[in-house]
């Protein structure tokens, strides 16, 4: 006849299951790996068409699109994503994260109004990937804790964005916004739920 566990395994079990239960509950676990993943081949695509043009005007309505198109593919990941682990998007986690997240993307918008007013478009890219870091950093205090590496890598190279000469900013924008969404948006969908 087998034995029945000890209680104080029974006990540590319960306990293991109180603290992941409570962690989920606390942390925003719907960012999208394979969103992630599809934002970064988007930026790749954007960054080979926007590099092709010596307009600022267009190379910002190239750029301004992508950003459309990843917010979209955003939306609809995380949306796919709660639904299938049963997460709620308006719960506590995710509005802690859209707090956290938001501010520093504002900030973005409105440098980058005054960038483009001040003949400094060409440097816009060390702004964004820059503050972008900066979001996902921020929130990803909330999050799997590869979120907020990804907001650090992001800072790290918006920085060397600006200490490299301007004509590199297609490149930096493909590593960042197309290489590292790729990047951690395959390590998120691997480890953490798709």
């Amino acid at each position: 006849m087998d034995k029945p566990p000890a209680l104080h395994a029974h006990a540590a079990d319960n306990l293991r299951f109180i603290r992941d239960t409570m962690s989920r509950a606390g942390q925003f676990t719907a960012v999208p790996g394979w969103g992630g993943v599809a934002m970064g081949a988007s930026a790749v695509v954007t960054a080979a068409l926007a590099s092709r043009t010596s307009d600022r005007t267009l190379w910002l309505l190239w750029w301004f699109a992508d950003a459309a198109v990843a917010i979209a593919i955003a939306l609809v990941t995380m949306t796919r994503k709660a639904r299938r682990l049963d997460l709620p998007l308006l719960a506590a986690p995710a509005r802690r994260f859209a707090l956290a997240y938001v501010p520093p993307l504002a900030a973005g918008a409105l440098l980058t109004a005054v960038f483009v007013n001040s003949g400094l478009s060409a440097r816009l890219p060390g702004c964004w990937l820059l503050l972008y870091g900066v979001a996902i950093a921020t929130a990803g205090t909330l999050s799997v804790r590869v979120v907020q590496l990804m907001g650090l890598v992001f800072m790290a190279l918006g920085a060397a964005s600006f200490a490299a000469p301007a004509t590199f900013g297609d490149a930096f924008m493909a590593a960042g916004f197309g290489g590292l969404h790729i990047i951690f948006g395959l390590i998120i969908a691997r480890n953490h739920g798709g």
